[in-house]
C-alpha cells in the first residue's frame, strides 16, 4: 500500500495531536482540529490504510489510534520539521554555558541541567574523556595557619581545588616556592611522564621540605590519575515520572533503577556514529526497560576528536521536533564551551 500525501499529512497530524495530550486520537479529532480538507470518513479510511501499514495502532476496541514504533520513526526521519530553539532558550544557553563557566565538569552538569528543564525530559551526559592528561600549572594559597588550597589545572581544562594540610613550620613566603618548583618540573607532563630522576631533581631542591613536597605530588597525581574515567551526569531523573505513560509505579522503577547503573548508562550512551543527532524509539534502544521509551543523542567534540555525548531520555511520545533542535543547540554550544576552556 503506498503512503500517499493525504496519509502522511494524517498520520503527522496523529503524532501531534498523540505527542500533545497523550490521549488516543480519532477521526473527528483530525478532521476538526486540522485543516485537511477532506472529511471525518475520509480520515477514518485514511486511518485504517495506516493501521494496516503499521504506524498507528488501537489500544482498546472502539478507542481511537496512537501511533506505533513504526510511526514515531517513519515521522522521525521523513516528516518531522525541527522546531528552531527560541530566543529566550538559546541566550539563557549561552549565558551559562559560554559566559560564567571555568571548570569542565561544572559545565558537564549545567549542561545536563539546562536540557532537562528545557525539555521536561531525563538528561544524560556522558563527561569529556582526553585519555591522558597533563599538569597545565598549579598554585598553592594560604588560607588559615596550618591549611592552604591546592588548585590544580590540566590540560583538559579540569580544574580542582583540595585543601591541604601544611606543617607549621612552613612560611607564607615559602609557598612562592613551592608553587615555582613545581610548574618548572611538571607542567606539561603526564603522569607516566614522572620519572624517579625528576623526583630526585624536585627534592634536590627543597631536601629539608622533602615530606611535604612529596604530599603536595600525590594531591597532584591523585588529580591526574581521577580524570582518566569517564562520568554520567544525570539531570530531571525524575522527569519521567511527570509523563502519563510512567505513571504507574511498578512500569517505571526498572528504569529509575537503569539510571543508577552508570556503567550500563556508559553503554547507552556510546555513539553508534561520531556526528549528528541520532534518536532511538523503543525497542530500537539497547535495554528492554527503555522499550516505551525514545533516546536521543549527539556527540560533542574538541579539537576534531570525539570526547563525549549528550543524551536524553523521554517517552516514544516524546516532542521529538523541540527536542531535537534543542539537544543539537546544546551540544554545539557545549562544544564551544569546552574549547573556549
Amino acid at each position: 500500500m503506498k503512503m500517499d500525501e493525504r496519509k502522511r499529512m494524517i498520520l503527522n497530524a496523529i503524532i501531534l495531536d498523540y505527542i500533545a495530550t497523550a490521549d488516543p486520537v480519532g477521526s473527528r479529532t483530525i478532521a476538526r482540529k486540522y485543516d485537511l480538507g477532506v472529511s471525518s470518513a475520509t480520515v477514518r479510511n485514511e486511518m485504517a490504510d495506516l493501521e494496516e501499514m503499521g504506524f498507528i495502532e488501537q489500544p482498546h476496541t472502539s478507542a481511537g489510534r496512537v501511533p506505533s514504533q513504526s510511526g514515531y520513526r517513519y515521522y522521525v526521519d521523513c516528516l518531522m520539521q525541527k522546531e528552531p530553539v527560541a530566543n529566550a532558550d538559546r541566550n539563557l544557553i549561552r549565558s551559562e554555558l559560554l559566559n560564567r563557566i571555568r571548570e569542565t565538569e561544572i559545565l558537564i552538569q549545567i549542561t545536563g541541567k539546562l536540557l532537562s528543564e528545557l525539555t521536561n525530559y531525563t538528561a544524560l551526559v556522558l563527561s569529556p574523556f582526553f585519555g591522558k592528561n597533563s599538569l597545565k600549572y598549579i598554585q598553592l594559597l594560604p588560607i588559615e595557619n596550618g591549611k592552604a588550597v591546592l588548585v590544580i589545572v590540566l590540560d583538559n581544562g579540569h580544574v580542582e581545588h583540595r585543601v591541604v594540610d601544611v606543617p607549621e613550620s612552613i612560611k607564607e613566603e615559602e609557598f612562592a616556592s613551592f608553587t615555582a618548583l613545581l610548574n618548572e618540573h611538571l607542567r606539561g607532563l603526564a603522569l607516566e611522564l614522572w620519572r624517579p630522576s625528576l623526583m630526585k631533581t624536585i627534592f634536590s631542591h627543597l631536601a629539608d621540605r622533602k615530606k611535604f613536597l612529596e604530599y603536595l605530588m600525590q594531591q597532584i597525581e591523585d588529580s591526574l590519575s581521577s580524570d582518566q574515567v569517564q562520568k554520567v551526569f544525570l539531570g530531571g531523573t525524575l522527569n519521567i515520572l511527570n509523563q502519563p505513560e510512567f505513571k504507574q509505579i511498578d512500569k517505571v522503577r526498572s528504569l529509575l533503577e537503569l539510571l543508577e547503573e552508570k556503567d550500563i548508562l556508559k553503554e547507552v550512551l556510546s555513539p553508534d556514529q561520531e556526528n549528528g543527532v541520532v534518536v532511538k524509539i523503543g525497542s530500537e534502544n539497547r535495554h528492554e526497560v527503555m522499550k516505551d521509551c525514545s533516546l536521543i543523542t549527539a556527540t560533542y567534540h574538541m579539537n576534531g576528536k570525539l570526547i563525549g555525548t549528550l543524551g536524553l531520555l523521554g517517552p516514544t511520545r516524546m516532542e521529538y521536533s523541540k527536542a531535537v533542535s534543542i539537544v543539537e543547540y546544546l551540544t554545539n554550544t557545549l562544544k564551544e564551551g569546552i574549547n573556549k576552556l
